[in-house]
C-alpha cells in the first residue's frame, strides 16, 4: 500500500490518491418512479430524501438511531409506498456482539406483523422518522441497510455462484442486486430480462453457447443514497471474469476454455513448496521490473518474463539458485488509474536524462503526465479477478488471460513460485461515480460506512466492508479463482487489518480444500500474509475482530513486523528529518550532524533499544521467546517496547513477515543516503546496505526484500513512488546504467518538504555507485540467502524451539553499541553495524572450534573474509560494517 500504513502507536498520516473521475452521464439513467407498494399508510417517506443515514437497519427486527424516545412520539420506518411502526427496544447481548460499535445505539423494534413487507420495502427510497402524536415530522435521516440484507438474504446468497458460469457450454450470469427494481442484461446490443430470486436477490439470465465471448453489461434500476433518487447503472460484472478495453465491458468468458491455456499449463509442474517459515520473497512490480531493460522484447509486461535471456530474468534465476523462493507481484489485478492502450498513454514531452541530478525539472515533467501515463503501483482496484489489461500485448479481450499465465509459467520454470498482491479493502471509486461497480449495483452495502451514512476512506479511498457477507463471498471467490485458474502460489493483502479475521480465516480454509485431483492445485501449500496494522475506524477490534498483527498470531498467516524494520533504518516512515538513525545506519556510532538524533547519551540508548528491538525480530518476533535485554532485565519479546506496543506478537516463527524494505516509503539504499554521514563512502554504503538485509534474511520466519535493493536500487530519494513513473521507479538490471540515484529530485507532492535534505546528497560523489559497489552487494546478499536456506537453524517450527537454539550471549549492560552476537544451534553471527573491526568475546564458547561458514569463506565479499575466531578465549573478530555468520567444526 503506500505508504507504509502507521499502527495504533504511530500517528495517522494516510494520503488519500486514489484517482476520483467525474460521473459519466452514459452509465446513469434517472429512472421512472417505481410503481407504489400495496401496503396502505397513510402517510410515506418524503420526497425530499435525507442527506444522512444515521439510522441502521441491522437485522428485519430491529433498528438503531441515535434519536430520545419518548411517549409522546413515534418511530417509524417510511419507504414508498407505505411505512413500518418501530417501538423502543434494547440490543440483546447477541447484537451487541455483532455490532460493538453501536452497543450504546438505542434501538427500535419492528412489529413481526409487519416482516413480510420488509424485503419489499428495502427495494427503493427509505427513511427512519420520529414523529409527534399529531403526525408532525420532528426528525428524520436515511438507512443503512447492510445489516437488515446480510439477515435477509446472505444465508442463500452466500451458496450462489455469481458471473459468468459454464455448463456444457452454455453460460448463466448472474448478479447479486436484492435492492433493484429490476436488473436486465445488455449483451452485444441486446437487452434480456433477468429473473430475481426472492431468497437470496440474486439476479439471472441463462443463454445460448452463442453468447460466449460477448462483450456484456448490467442495467440495474435502484435507489441511490449517494444522489437521492431511483437510477438506471449501466455496469460492469463485478465478477468478471474478462474485459474489454478499460474495462469499458464484461467479457462471457470461461476460464476453463483451452483455448486460454498456455502450452504446458495444465501440466505446469511448480518448484517445490517452501513453508511460509522459510519463505524469501522478492517484492517486484511488473513495469518495473522490463520496462528499462534493453534485453527484453517486451518490455514492461507480462510478456517480459518469458525473455529468459533479458538481464532480470538472468537475475531471477541467480537469486532463485540462491534461495529466494518466491517472486510477490504488486497488484496485477484490473487498475482503475491506467489507461489500457498504449497509444493512450501519455509520456514526459521532456528529454529527463539532460537535467542535472538535483534538478527539479524531471519531476516537474513526470507529473505533467502522471494521471495518464502508464504507471501505477495499482493499488486501485476496478475489478478483482480479471488481469490488468495495460500490461499485456492486447487489452482488448483474453490476452491478458493468457499472458498472465505465461508469466506465471515462466517464473515457476525460473525456479520461483508466484505471490500476488491483492487489495479487497477499497474500492478506486463509490457512490456514482464511472468507476464505482460494486456500489452502483447495490448502494450502501460493500462499502463501509461512517455513522451519518458516508463512505469511510481511511485506507486511502473509499473503503470496503469485507464484515459483510457478500463483500467476504466476494474476496473468498475472487482469491480462489486466482488460484484455480491462474495458479498463483501466495497471496500478500493489502492493509490486511481492515478486514475481519474472520474473512482472511475463510480465504485459509477455501484455499485448503483446493486439491491438485479436482483443481490443479494444491491449496494447503499457498501461502498468506499481509499488513496487519492497526488504524482507522475498525481499530483496536471496534466493529469486529481483526486481521491484525496480534490477532493473526497462530493461524498460519504472517504479518509484516515494522519492530526491526524501523530499528535497523532508524527512526520512522513519518519523521519530519528523515536524518533520524538506526542500527544499520550510524545511530551513535557513525553519526551524522543531524539535532534529530538528540545527544550522544540518547544515541547510545536507543541504539541499545534498538539492539533488543532487532534481537525479538530475529526470533521470529515471539511473544513468548525470553532473553537478558541491554538493561540486564530478563524479559519476553512480548515485553519490550515498541512504541507503547509490545515488539514480539507472534505464536511460532512464520507469524512475523521480517523485511528491511518494500515498495512503501524510501527505498533501503535512499533511506541509508538520508541517514548515513556524508562521510560514509560508496563501499561503505554497499556494506551497510547488506548489513541491512541481513537482519532480516537471517531471522526466523520468512522475510521480503524490494526487487532490486541487493542491487542498491535507488529511486532517488522518492519517499512515494506510486505514480512517479517509468523514470524514478524502474529497477535498472545492469550495474553500468547505475541504481537509480540523481535522476533529479523527487515528485514535489509527496517529497518536497524534504527537497532541503535531497538536494546536496543528489550531487555528492560518495553517493554515486558503481560496478563494484553494486554487485559486490548483490552478490553478498546472495551468499546470505544460501547460508539463510540450507542451514536448518533458521528453520525451528516453534517459541521453544527457538528458545533452546538461539540466544544472545553478550546481551546485556555491557552490550556493545552497534553489535550484535547471536548464537544459532552451531552457528554465531556477529552484526557489526560500526565503522570499525570488533571482537566479540563469548566465554561459554572458549576451547570450542569455529571458523567462518564455508559460503562466506568461499563467496564473494572479500571484506567479510577478514574475520577470525581465537579458540582460546572464544572471541569473534569481524571488520567493520559485516554480519559474518561462523560455523562450529
Amino acid at each position: 500500500m503506500r505508504p507504509i500504513r502507521p499502527r495504533a502507536t504511530t500517528a495517522v498520516l494516510a494520503v488519500l490518491l486514489c484517482a476520483t473521475p467525474a460521473p459519466s452521464a452514459a452509465a446513469t439513467e434517472p429512472a421512472s418512479a417505481p410503481e407504489a407498494s400495496s401496503a396502505s399508510a397513510p402517510e410515506t417517506v418524503s420526497a425530499s430524501a435525507p442527506v444522512t443515514s444515521e439510522a441502521q437497519w441491522i437485522d428485519a427486527d430491529t433498528v438503531v438511531w441515535k434519536v430520545v424516545a419518548s411517549a409522546a412520539t413515534t418511530q417509524w420506518v417510511e419507504y414508498e409506498g407505505g411505512r413500518l411502526p418501530l417501538v423502543p427496544s434494547a440490543l440483546t447481548d447477541a447484537q451487541k456482539a455483532k455490532y460493538p460499535h453501536l452497543k450504546d445505539y438505542p434501538a427500535f423494534a419492528t412489529d413481526v406483523r409487519d416482516h413480510s413487507r420488509v424485503r419489499e420495502s428495502l427495494r427503493g427510497q427509505l427513511a427512519v422518522t420520529q414523529r409527534a402524536a399529531d403526525g408532525t415530522l420532528l426528525a428524520t435521516t436515511g438507512v443503512q441497510t447492510q445489516g437488515v440484507l446480510d439477515d435477509l438474504y446472505s444465508a442463500r446468497a452466500v451458496k450462489a455462484s455469481l458471473g459468468p458460469v459454464f455448463a456444457h457450454g452454455r453460460p448463466t450470469l448472474s448478479l447479486w442486486a436484492p435492492t433493484a427494481r429490476t436488473v436486465s442484461l445488455e449483451l452485444d446490443g441486446r437487452t434480456v430480462p433477468m429473473a430475481r430470486d426472492a431468497a437470496s436477490g440474486v439476479w439471472s439470465v441463462s443463454g445460448p453457447e452463442s453468447w460466449a465471448g460477448k462483450p456484456y453489461r448490467y442495467a440495474v434500476t435502484v435507489w441511490a443514497p449517494s444522489v437521492r433518487e431511483t437510477v438506471t447503472n449501466k455496469v460492469t460484472d463485478p465478477y468478471s471474469t474478462a474485459l474489454t478495453t478499460d474495462s469499458a465491458r464484461s467479457l462471457v468468458v470461461d476460464l476453463a476454455d483451452p483455448a486460454l491455456a498456455p502450452k504446458g499449463w495444465s501440466t505446469l509442474r511448480k518448484p517445490a513448496a517452501v513453508p511460509l517459515r522459510d519463505a524469501q520473497i522478492q517484492e517486484l512490480h511488473i513495469r518495473d521490473f522490463s520496462v528499462a531493460d534493453p534485453t527484453s522484447r517486451h518490455p514492461g509486461t507480462y510478456l517480459a518474463f518469458t525473455d529468459t535471456g533479458s538481464d532480470g530474468m538472468s537475475h531471477l534465476r541467480r537469486l532463485a539458485a540462491s534461495g529466494t523462493s518466491y517472486v510477490h507481484l504488486l497488484p496485477a489485478f484490473d487498475i482503475g488509474t491506467i489507461p489500457e492502450r498504449a497509444s493512450e498513454q501519455a509520456t514526459p514531452a521532456c528529454d529527463l536524462s539532460v537535467y542535472a541530478p538535483d534538478s527539479a525539472e524531471q519531476q516537474a515533467c513526470v507529473a505533467r503526465t502522471a494521471a495518464k501515463d502508464a504507471y501505477n503501483w495499482g493499488y486501485d482496484p476496478l475489478h478483482y479477478t480479471v488481469p490488468e489489461g495495460s500490461y499485456a500485448s492486447d487489452p482488448e479481450g483474453t490476452r491478458r488471460t493468457v499472458e498472465f499465465r505465461q508469466m506465471v509459467r515462466a517464473l515457476n520454470g525460473a525456479g520461483l513460485r508466484t505471490v500476488m498482491d491483492v487489495v479487497y479493502n477499497h474500492t478506486v471509486a463509490s457512490g456514482q461515480d464511472e468507476k464505482s461497480v460494486l456500489d452502483r449495483i447495490v448502494p450502501g452495502y460493500y462499502q463501509r460506512l461512517r455513522a451519518d451514512g458516508s463512505v469511510d476512506t481511511s485506507t486511502c479511498c473509499a473503503d470496503t466492508a469485507p464484515e459483510n457477507a457478500m463483500m467476504g463471498k466476494l474476496v473468498v471467490d475472487s482469491i480462489v479463482t486466482w488460484a484455480r485458474e491462474y495458479k498463483v502460489d501466495g497471496f500478500r493483502f493489502d492493509l490486511m487489518g481492515h478486514h475481519p479475521k474472520a474473512n482472511i480465516l475463510a480465504v485459509r480454509k477455501a484455499l485448503d480444500a483446493l486439491t491438485l485431483a479436482e483443481d490443479g492445485v494444491d491449496g494447503k501449500k499457498i501461502v498468506l500474509y499481509g499488513e496487519g496494522w492497526n488504524f482507522g475506524e475498525i481499530a483496536d477490534d471496534a466493529r469486529f475482530v481483526q486481521a491484525t498483527q496480534r490477532n493473526m498470531a497462530g493461524t498460519g498467516i504472517a504479518t509484516f513486523s515494522d519492530r526491526a524494520r524501523d530499528a535497523v533504518r532508524g527512526g520512522g516512515p513519518f519523521d519530519a528529518d528523515p536524518g533520524v538513525q538506526g542500527f544499520a545506519s550510524g545511530l551513535y556510532t557513525d553519526p551524522n550532524s543531524t539535532s534529530a538524533n538528540g545527544t550522544p547519551a540518547e544515541q547510545r540508548a536507543r541504539l541499545l533499544h534498538y539492539q533488543d528491538l532487532i534481537k525479538v525480530g530475529l526470533t521470529g518476533s515471539l511473544a513468548g521467546y525470553s532473553f537478558t535485554d541491554t538493561a540486564g532485565r530478563t524479559v519476553r519479546g512480548s515485553e519490550v517496547d515498541y512504541n507503547g506496543a509490545p515488539a514480539g506478537y507472534a505464536a511460532a516463527p512464520g507469524d512475523a513477515l521480517a523485511y528491511a524494505d518494500a515498495h512503501d516509503n524510501e527505498s533501503l539504499y535512499d533511506a541509508l543516503a538520508f541517514k548515513l554521514p556524508p562521510t560514509a563512502t560508496a563501499a561503505d554504503r554497499s556494506r551497510m546496505q547488506v548489513l541491512a538485509l541481513a537482519t532480516a534474511t537471517l531471522s526466523q520466519g520468512p522475510s521480503l526484500s524490494q526487487a532490486g535493493t541487493d542491487l542498491l536500487r535507488s529511486k532517488s530519494l522518492d519517499r512515494n513512488s506510486y505514480d512517479s513513473g517509468d523514470w524514478f521507479n524502474a529497477i535498472h538490471w545492469n550495474c553500468l546504467d547505475g541504481n537509480g540515484f540523481g535522476r533529479g529530485l523527487p515528485p514535489a507532492a509527496d517529497n518536497q518538504d524534504k527537497w532541503p535534505y535531497a538536494t546536496p546528497l543528489l550531487t555528492a560523489p560518495a553517493l554515486t555507485v558503481g560496478c563494484p559497489e553494486i554487485t559486490g552487494a548483490s552478490a553478498a546478499y546472495r551468499d546470505l540467502l544460501r547460508i539463510r536456506t540450507t542451514e536448518r537453524a533458521f528453520s525451528l517450527t516453534s517459541t521453544d524451539a527457538v528458545q533452546s537454539a538461539l540466544s544472545f550471549p553478550l546481551s546485556g549492560p555491557d552490550e556493545t553499541p552497534g553489535v550484535i552476537t547471536m548464537r544459532l544451534g552451531g552457528l554465531v553471527v556477529v552484526f557489526n553495524a560500526t565503522p570499525a573491526t570488533g571482537s566479540q568475546r563469548v566465554a561459554e564458547l572458549a576451547g570450542r572450534p569455529y571458523g567462518l561458514h564455508r559460503i562466506q569463506a568461499q563467496g564473494a565479499d572479500p571484506t567479510v573474509k577478514g574475520s577470525s575466531y581465537e579458540r582460546s578465549s572464544g572471541t569473534f573478530t569481524v571488520p567493520a560494517r559485516t554480519v559474518a555468520v561462523f560455523a562450529s567444526r
